[in-house]
């Protein structure tokens, strides 16, 4: 017999950060982490930074999150 396989799925979510890129992308994968089961991995699709007054004031990621399917 063939050992099973697993299944993953994908979602995208949104997450910002008054800090920093790499404060964002903690935010999302915690966020995830706490509503989905077995999260295995993120990966950054888009980064955006909003301005005001001349200065970054909030850093935004989309993340694509995967977590295996039981």
């Amino acid at each position: 017999m063939a050992a099973a396989g697993s299944v993953a799925r994908i979602t995208e979510i949104s997450a910002r950060s008054d800090s920093s890129f790499d404060d964002a992308v903690k935010v999302g994968v915690e966020r995830a982490n706490a509503t989905l089961r077995n999260v295995t991995g993120a990966w950054v699709k888009e980064q955006k930074v909003e301005v005001a007054n001349g200065g970054i004031v909030t850093w935004q990621v989309i993340l694509q999150v995967t977590f295996v399917l039981d």
